[in-house]
This record gives C-alpha cells, structure tokens and sequence, in this order.
C-alpha cells in the first residue's frame, strides 16, 4: 500500500473524478447502458486486482489502476442500482452503507483489525479492495443524492463534501480520533467528493453543469493523474500517525 500523504488524497480525488466521468462516458456516451459498462468496468477490477494481490512489492501505477478501476465500476454499480432498477438514491446510498459495513464486519471479525496500515497479507488485502469497491459504489450514490435530490447542486455538494474532508482533516491533527475510523470515512467521502466535480464538468449548463465532453474530460484528468503519481512522491508504508489495531 502506498504511503498516505497529501499526495495520496490529491491523487485519490483526481481518480473518484475521472471515475465519474469515465463511467458516464461508457454508460451515456457510448450508450453502453448501465449494465453492460458495469460488467466491462467489473472485468478490469477482478483482473487488476488480482495483479495486486499477487504482486510480491507496490507497484505505484498498479496500486491507482485498481483504485481507479473500483471509482469507474462503483459509478456504474450505483446507477444501475439508482435508475435501471429504480431503487433511487437513498435506498441505494443505504443498501451500499450496509453492504459496506458488512465488509468491514468480516473483515474485522476474520482478521482482528480493519486498520489500513496493516495490509500484510492475501486474504486483508481482498479484504481492503472489496471495501474500497463498496465504498466508492456507495460514494457515488451519496453525490447524486446530494447533487440531486438535496438542492445542493453539483457546486453546492462538492463544497459540502469538501468542507467535510476539511473537517476530517483537523480532526486527525487535533485530536485523538481512530486513525483507522477517521482514514475509512475521509476515503468514503472523497467519492461523492468526486462525483460531484465530475458531474459539475460534464452535465449541460441547464443542470448546473459545465457540459464539457465526459471523454476528454476523463482522458485530461487521466493524464493529471498519471503526472501526480510520477511526481510526486509514491513509496510503501510508513503511514503516519501512530500504529493502531481497531
């Protein structure tokens, strides 16, 4: 896993973003429809997941591909769920929370701890990138309700969204807060964080949007993405603030 740095989340919202946008431009674009870019995106997650888990060192590009791999199928996920099976946004954002505590509950319960420094072997590591996938899925359902249904807007949820990360993030500075619960819930918001500014590019003018094209809209925050990870820097371990098992 790499290390958790400024880094890391500024890379971690570029790749919810560009998850937004790609699973749009497959799903809408190219009127793949929700279903079969769901399997398209769910195909790339298996196998570049199984790269990382069988992978015996970090490898930067690989570690992102699957995070980006799990925004692009989470975005898919959630709207098939929201609007082909006509669940909506808050059945959907509440069946995805309990899918989501159900795995960090096994997790918990087979392993003795969902810390994220703690990555050491096979089965914690399924264990983290099937949280990471409900996570992302439920992120996405959490933005469109807020976009949405709140009266928000797409400006008006990424600044909520945002706002509350920079909550979280005094939080882990000035108090003594889980790391672990703290990390989990700053991961969880970045992707609605994320759907939000994807949708503030890509949606017509008339809905509060940008109307930029989802694919170039996607293929320059790929390209940003690809630039950050050379840059800056990527390296296993060392997660700061102290150790914890919870």
């Amino acid at each position: 896993m790499p290390e958790v740095t400024l880094a890391f989340w500024i890379i971690k919202i570029a790749a919810t973003t560009v998850g937004e946008t790609g699973g749009d431009a497959l799903s809408m674009t190219l009127n793949l429809g929700y279903a079969l870019s769901t399997a398209v995106f769910f195909a790339f997650f298996v196998v570049t997941v199984a790269v990382q888990v069988a992978s015996k060192a970090f490898h930067r590009f690989l570690y992102w591909a699957v995070i980006v791999a799990t925004t692009t199928a989470g975005t898919t996920m959630a709207d098939y769920a929201d609007r082909s099976l006509r669940i909506g946004y808050v059945c959907g954002s509440i069946l995805l929370f309990t899918l989501l505590m159900i795995a960090l509950g096994m997790w918990r319960i087979s392993v003795g701890s969902v810390s994220f420094n703690n990555i050491v072997s096979p089965k914690v590591e399924i264990f983290y990138w099937v949280t990471i996938l409900f996570s992302n899925t439920l992120g996405t359902a959490l933005g469109d309700f807020f976009a949405a249904d709140s009266g928000l807007g797409y400006e008006g949820a990424a600044v909520a969204f945002a706002g509350a990360l920079v909550l979280l993030a005094v939080a882990y500075f000035y108090t003594k807060i889980s790391r672990t619960l703290l990390f989990w819930s700053a991961f969880i918001l970045t992707r609605p964080l994320g759907a939000a500014l994807g949708d503030l590019l890509t949606k017509p003018v008339a809905t509060g949007g940008f109307n930029l094209s989802r694919i170039s809209s996607s293929l320059i925050i790929a390209v940003s993405i690809i630039l950050c990870i050379l840059f800056t820097r990527q390296r296993a371990g060392d997660h700061p603030g102290r150790p914890e098992q919870s």
